[in-house]
């Protein structure tokens, strides 16, 4: 970049980050604003004379693009990058790169901790405690709720890339037979993968890993619930719109799975309201903040790669690029 002598990088949403995690920031020269949060009726005002936007979840659309001619790149601290307006970033010849690759522990963890606290009952049998159950037991234990080895059973996974891939490992460390699904509705789901309706009714846990699109957009509802033989638990750490939350809530009541684990919501918070919250309570039902990619490490790895992207854009060798 050589057409302003010191850059301003404006960060939008600076509190998707933990107060502890060490932000080092750019080499070079440059001006440095930081915003905890941007509502979306500021962002063009945030980012007037701006050259370089940083955003995690703030959405940066063709109209503030189009009102902002100083801006040059958008550092998008996350990988996925939905919430920018690529074609309008294409045509302003805007620069938009993104984070790869940091969450292929953190969040294979977290779907393998919601997946053995459902399976074995732990919640139940920690709210149990806390109510004084096993203190008036008759004998050591006692089995009030199921608990169910992860060892020999079927572990479905829909979307094999880099973290599908990664759960899979864990799962097969564990000893389950790891499925990798095929597209919905694809009579040839390739090499390696399953039919998707197999892998519905084959599973005892379904873990989902497929970005939000127009074709994966409620690829889970009432249909594939009914289909799911085994009663599985199903897991979302992708995005919430993928499992229709009606549906879920349906299908936990009427017991077609054994539960659920969700990290992700249709809307994020869930100001308004989200039909799983009315069964939050229930002991077969985990719901977390959307934060399986959100370990120390990864926090800091995500950091690392959006500082990177900055230099190099900066050094005129752009890397990391969707656009």
């Amino acid at each position: 970049m050589s057409d302003r002598q010191t850059p301003k990088i404006v960060f939008l949403d600076s509190d998707t980050f933990a107060s502890s995690i060490e932000r080092r920031r750019p080499s070079v020269d440059h001006e440095w604003v930081e915003h905890a949060a941007t509502d979306k009726r500021n962002i063009a005002e945030r980012l007037e004379g701006a050259s370089i936007a940083v955003t995690n979840k703030v959405p940066i659309g063709r109209e503030a693009i189009w009102n902002l001619p100083d801006l040059k790149m958008i550092a998008v601290a996350a990988t996925g990058y939905n919430v920018i307006d690529l074609e309008a970033c294409r045509e302003a010849d805007i620069t938009v790169s993104n984070v790869q690759g940091y969450a292929t522990e953190t969040l294979p963890e977290h779907v393998f901790a919601l997946m053995l606290a459902l399976r074995r009952s732990l919640v139940p049998y920690r709210q149990d405690l806390i109510a004084g159950r096993w203190q008036e037991a008759g004998q050591f234990c006692f089995f009030d709720h199921p608990i169910h080895d992860l060892a020999g059973s079927t572990l479905g996974i829909v979307g094999s890339g880099t973290l599908g891939r990664a759960v899979g490992r864990l799962g097969e460390a564990f000893g389950m037979e790891v499925i990798h699904g095929g597209r919905k509705n694809d009579s040839e789901p390739g090499e390696g993968r399953v039919a998707f309706d197999d892998l519905i009714a084959r599973s005892d846990v379904i873990s989902l890993h497929c970005p939000l699109t127009d074709g994966t957009r409620g690829l889970i509802g009432d249909a594939e619930f009914a289909a799911m033989d085994r009663k599985p638990i199903l897991i979302n750490t992708a995005r919430g719109g993928v499992v229709d939350e009606d549906a879920a809530v349906r299908a936990v009541k009427q017991g077609h799975v054994s539960g659920l684990g969700f990290d992700v919501l249709s809307e994020e918070p869930p100001k308004n309201g989200n039909p799983l919250l009315a069964i939050a309570d229930r002991p077969n039902v985990i719901i977390t903040p959307h934060i399986a990619w959100a370990s120390e490490s990864a926090q800091s790895e995500v950091w690392r790669q959006t500082i990177e992207n900055i230099q190099a854009f900066l050094d005129g060798s752009p890397i990391r690029v969707v656009t």
